[in-house]
């Protein structure tokens, strides 16, 4: 690691879920190639949840950017966030490339989020750290507009 590293130069964002009203229901981040980073650590940030809403959130795999095969990653889930005690709440996943099904050729990854029962807000972003190719700024979103 090089103490003279800024953050953004070792981290990159390469996944969203834009910070909106989501409707019941899953909404995704786009897929990340693995092969580009070592490790990713997806954010899952809570609004204020409707009524009774609920809000889960994984890590899925497939084996290429098209989300061929998609299925979970093991152990990558959070605990359900609930209306009751969890607005405005956060929880965090993280996910090494070795943890994906590399024996069947899984090689991309996502963020799947799911509201439960009453519109909500909730967003989510995921971070790709230590990419292949330093430094990491030429890896982020076409969403990044400016980096200070």
């Amino acid at each position: 690691m090089n103490a003279n590293a800024l953050p953004s130069e070792i981290c990159a964002v390469v996944g969203v879920v834009d910070p909106d009203v989501t409707a019941a229901g899953a909404v995704s981040s786009a897929w990340v190639a693995m092969a580009d980073f070592e490790s990713i650590m997806a954010i899952v940030m809570a609004g204020t949840l409707g009524t009774s809403a609920t809000l889960d959130a994984k890590l899925e795999q497939a084996t290429d950017s098209s989300g061929t095969g998609v299925k979970d990653i093991s152990g990558k889930a959070i605990t359900q966030l609930v209306k009751a005690s969890n607005d405005d709440d956060q929880a965090i996943i993280n996910c090494r490339a070795e943890d994906l099904d590399l024996a069947n050729d899984f090689t991309h990854a996502r963020l799947t989020m799911t509201v439960g029962t009453a519109t909500s807000d909730a967003a989510g972003i995921v971070l790709g750290f230590n990419a292949r190719r330093m430094p990491t700024d030429g890896e982020d979103l076409a969403s990044v507009v400016e980096i200070v």
